[in-house]
């Protein structure tokens, strides 16, 4: 009787000890899978962001800014259902844990909202490009050259190489003035003349005065033409095509430069006077 007892107690203790073996080698086996899930999470998230950033590398017409973003999100992604995985392995019901996670996502973007506004009108600034650095822009009544495009904001240089930071949805939200987009630009000025004045020998000072600045451009057709019988002056208005780099400087020169030719060919450029009659007592 007493050596059956003893066997029912060893073999009692020798499943106890298998069913402890077993919990053990099943929890170590959850840790690993779990170590090698988060790598694999990890390398595979590692591995899709840099492709996405060399292909955006890949080509110059591509803003490598928002490449650089996608990888990030895509790398988070990945990352995020490895986790997930993990919790399943370890028999953590990821239902109600993906549905906290959407109502804390809610709630902070709700708090966010300005934020991610911001971000949602960076992205589509990177990727569509109205703007990008280097170009001489006017957004949101502010006018300068632009230094920098981030998701959240974009930074021009006055003329006065003053910095200003516009938040991009200012700047996807009105209208975008881009003056660096084309080669080419119009110049305009008026000038005005007497009305005792030839108008055939001043059009034409004025036409040979600006084409034979090296700037001007003569195709597109200059412009030359009276606009305006003014007050005291007959107004021609002139519109010529130069490189958009020369604009500023081509604009200025030619105003002193017709200003002296009409003076040399003896053509009045009139100004407002005053006539104060005085009746006597």
């Amino acid at each position: 009787m007493d050596k059956l007892l003893n066997t029912v107690i060893w073999d009692g203790n020798t499943i106890g000890d298998l069913l402890t073996l077993e919990f053990l080698a099943s929890i170590f086996g959850n840790v690993i899978a779990a170590i090698m899930i988060l790598v694999a999470g990890f390398v595979i998230g590692g591995w899709l962001r840099k492709r996405l950033v060399r292909l955006g590398l890949s080509n110059p017409h591509l803003d490598i800014t928002l490449f650089n973003f996608l990888g990030n999100i895509t790398r988070y992604i990945v990352v995020g259902f490895a986790f997930l995985f993990v919790l399943n392995t370890f028999g953590v019901q990821t239902t109600s844990f993906v549905a906290v996670i959407g109502a804390a996502g809610l709630a902070i973007g709700l708090a966010l909202q300005g934020t991610l506004s911001n971000v949602a009108a960076g992205v589509m600034i990177v990727f569509f490009r109205p703007v990008k650095i280097g170009d001489f822009v006017e957004v949101s009544g502010q006018m300068g050259t632009v230094q920098n495009v981030t998701l959240n904001f974009i930074e021009l240089a006055s003329p006065a190489n003053v910095q200003i930071i516009i938040p991009n949805a200012q700047v996807w939200g009105n209208t975008i003035v881009n003056y660096s987009i084309y080669e080419t630009r119009r110049a305009e000025w008026v000038f005005g003349v007497g009305y005792g004045a030839n108008l055939k020998t001043a059009e034409q000072v004025i036409r040979d005065t600006i084409l034979a600045d090296p700037r001007a451009k003569a195709d597109p057709e200059p412009f030359i033409q009276v606009n305006n019988l003014g007050d005291s002056s007959v107004d021609f208005l002139v519109r010529v095509w130069c490189d958009r780099g020369d604009l500023f400087q081509f604009q200025a020169d030619m105003k002193r430069q017709v200003k002296e030719a009409l003076d040399q060919a003896g053509i009045d450029i009139p100004f407002p006077t005053q006539m104060i009659v005085q009746a006597k007592a």
